[in-house]
């Protein structure tokens, strides 16, 4: 996601990276560039149009600062109006005091729609909100279904009803059951279509006038481009919406939706799905999407994605371990575990400053972070529970029945255990460090070539470890050749 649009706003930025001043020339050369990458991402062409004439605007009326880098200046203006076309955002649900608060979901077939209600609920369950489903798409048969299994996996009421009865009906009487079992959200699940039309218009408009919802969320594929930003125009004409949901924006979608609905329907962008678990769905932040864009990271994501896997008292736990020189294989494997419920490796490298550039040169090699850290599991998998717990148990014939176990040659074996070492003993000394002795100790480590850049996450350098000690061989080696053949041209000359 994002990825091409980043890349242009990286060869925009090249024009100031020479040094000089932002000029109106290099200026307009910076902004070529910039168009080229939002038109490419499919942003609706005014939207480009309009985006471009604020930057430079911008640019050209800027009280230059001698201390900062025309590049850092001209980034600066792009993040600021970025986030100025993505929001400001209310995420807010205002739940009525007494009663049921009442949450309509629209959109059309294959947006993802009964999806995003259950993951909705999800997120309201994880708030201290107490949600209800409605099971009002009666279009299409399999949805009514799907919002069951849904609202069973949730432990969520669903109400549904026989199709005969009507949308509207179906909808009234799912409120009127809500009330009386103390539910404090309604989401309806309305209909879809294949496409925008008056028959699908019409239904919506009768259940915004009958059920009076508090809330109208269009639900829309992120990866249809510029159909995502029609589609929202021809609904917000009809329904008046509150907010959008953008699904699937994990796979390859371009972008262009996030930065063109809010500029052509003047609908905010509320929420954003990032996966297909019901717990991927995200408040959509526009300072922090402009960062990323800007490949800039979002550490803040970030960091909510892991407070939501580690708990406080684990992580004083693993610190404790880790300073006393207890830490396991054992809990090295759980934390793996941890890390990838919270996503994509390559997802998560490009959140980290700095690391986009590193994540995109590992899928031009090929470099799979998620396979990687599939072999250390199976290796840590393949020992005994005394093995994990206590490495050194682990000799010559213990190590290849672990790499058969694994599928793996036994020099990862030996890979794996040493760089755990070097690792354990690393977080021993770290642990009375401060920020920055700790900074530099990692830094050390990874010029020695223990870790590679995904270490930060806890993947050891599997195929490169045993390269370490094969390096220096190789430069010793190579230092007595020198030395011999030094001496012998010192005898022929004798």
């Amino acid at each position: 996601m994002f990825e091409s649009m980043t890349r242009g706003f990286d060869s925009a930025l090249s024009f100031f990276r020479m040094g000089g001043k932002l000029t109106e020339s290099n200026i307009d050369g910076g902004l070529r560039q910039v168009r080229q990458a939002l038109l490419e991402a499919d942003v609706n062409y005014d939207v480009v149009q309009q985006f471009t004439d604020r930057v430079k605007a911008a640019a050209l009326g800027q009280d230059l600062l001698k201390s900062v880098n025309p590049s850092q200046q001209f980034v600066h203006l792009l993040y600021q109006e970025l986030a100025a076309l993505m929001g400001p955002v209310d995420h807010e649900i205002k739940l009525r005091k007494g009663d049921v608060t009442v949450l309509m979901m629209c959109g059309l077939q294959g947006s993802g729609k009964t999806t995003t209600c259950g993951k909705l609920a999800k997120l309201l369950q994880s708030q201290g909100v107490r949600p209800m489903l409605v099971a009002a798409d009666l279009q299409r048969p399999a949805a009514i279904e799907q919002l069951r299994v849904l609202g069973a996996q949730l432990g969520v009421p669903v109400h549904a009803e026989d199709p005969s009865v009507g949308p509207v009906k179906v909808c009234q009487n799912g409120v009127a059951q809500a009330r009386k079992l103390d539910v404090q959200v309604v989401i309806l699940d309305t209909a879809g279509r294949l496409h925008v039309d008056a028959a699908l218009m019409k239904e919506l408009e009768e259940i915004d006038r009958k059920v009076l919802p508090q809330q109208i969320f269009l639900v829309t594929d992120a990866m249809t481009g510029q159909d995502a930003v029609n589609s929202a125009k021809a609904f917000n004409d009809s329904l008046e919406l509150d907010g959008c949901i953008l699904t699937k924006l994990d796979g390859d979608a371009r972008g262009g939706a996030a930065l063109s609905i809010k500029s052509v329907t003047g609908v905010p962008i509320k929420f954003i799905g990032v996966g297909e678990q019901l717990d991927k769905l995200e408040l959509f932040h526009p300072e922090r999407m402009a960062s990323r864009i800007l490949g800039m990271g979002d550490v803040v994501s970030l960091v909510e994605r892991a407070q939501q896997q580690f708990s406080q008292e684990q992580l004083e736990e693993q610190q404790k371990k880790m300073a006393s020189g207890s830490f396991t294989l054992l809990d090295f494997q759980k934390q793996m575990g941890q890390i990838k419920q919270m996503g994509s490796i390559m997802d998560l490298m490009k959140m980290i400053p700095g690391m986009g550039k590193i994540a995109e040169s590992f899928g031009a090699m090929n470099i799979n972070p998620e396979k990687e850290m599939g072999r250390v599991e199976a290796i840590i998998s393949s020992m005994t529970p005394k093995e994990r717990l206590n490495p050194d148990l682990i000799d010559h014939s213990r190590r290849r029945r672990i790499a058969r176990g694994a599928g793996v040659a036994p020099a990862e074996v030996n890979g794996l255990l040493k760089q755990f070492n070097e690792m354990s003993g690393l977080m021993k000394k770290m642990s009375g460090m401060g920020t920055i002795q700790r900074f530099q100790a990692m830094r050390q480590m990874g010029n020695a070539g223990f870790f590679d850049p995904t270490s930060q996450m806890g993947i050891p350098k599997l195929r490169t470890a045993p390269e370490v000690g094969d390096r220096r061989a190789a430069e010793e080696k190579k230092k007595k050749a020198r030395k011999e053949a030094k001496a012998q041209r010192k005898r022929n000359r004798r």
